[in-house]
């Protein structure tokens, strides 16, 4: 996998809407757990290929720094070769200063390679470290993604139980409807009601019974004056 086609899949994963894709699935549940699984996939191949990058910016500045150095130090070499070659001629030695001179072309032409070498690098250089920025903060990004994608899961399977068991909740209070005459409770509460009216039946039962006796007691009470009273004429006479 190029960086180039790290980089897009990073980007694109980053921006990606998850309220959206959950929205459009129709088991969301089952699509966050693909997603989880892609986001973690993506986020480790992306580790490796902002790793591999990061190396290879890094040596690329490490060859920079050495032809910066090695630019220097061949100017260096050039000023004393070309130093000592004006002093040989000031000493009438010509031709030996005319070897320093040659020298010290040789050094400035070393010199104008490093620095040519140095600044080939530097539009790399600069287009791999903007490309390092962006995959760090991609990734980043991811990161808080997959965090996102693992909260939301947690949180819809938490609500597909809670949903799940006020179903089971409504579907036993469903078998228990009071209205339903074959339902337990409406034979129960039938049953009841035939007590309740047996009971009622020999309430009244004995309550009639007992207004008999007293009617009987009320006839004795009436023979028992006409005796009396009987009695009371026999004895006057």
């Amino acid at each position: 996998m190029t960086k180039q086609t790290v980089l897009g899949r990073v980007t694109q994963l980053a921006k990606a809407n998850i309220n959206a894709l959950i929205d459009q699935a129709e088991d969301p549940q089952k699509m966050l757990d693909q997603l989880i699984r892609d986001y973690t996939n993506n986020i480790a191949e992306a580790e490796q290929a902002v790793a591999a990058t990061i190396g290879n910016l890094r040596l690329m500045e490490q060859d920079h720094r050495e032809d910066v150095d090695a630019a220097a130090e061949w100017g260096g070499k050039a000023l004393a070769a070309s130093r000592k070659a004006d002093e040989l001629r000031a000493a009438g030695s010509a031709a030996d200063a005319d070897k320093f001179d040659k020298l010290a072309k040789v050094a400035l032409g070393r010199q104008l390679r490093a620095e040519q070498e140095a600044k080939a690098a530097e539009p790399t250089i600069a287009s791999q470290t903007e490309v390092v920025d962006k995959l760090k903060s991609g990734l980043d990004r991811m990161r808080n993604k997959l965090t996102e994608l693992m909260s939301k899961r947690d949180e819809l399977v938490a609500r597909a139980k809670s949903a799940q068991a006020q179903n089971r909740m409504m579907d036993a209070v469903k078998n228990i409807d009071v209205l339903d005459p074959t339902s337990e409770l409406s034979r129960f509460e039938d049953k009841v009601r035939r007590e309740e009216a047996k009971a009622l039946g020999k309430q009244e039962l004995a309550a009639s019974s007992l207004d008999a006796q007293f009617e009987q007691l009320d006839g004795l009470g009436e023979s028992v004056e006409v005796e009396a009273r009987l009695a009371a004429l026999k004895t006057a006479s």
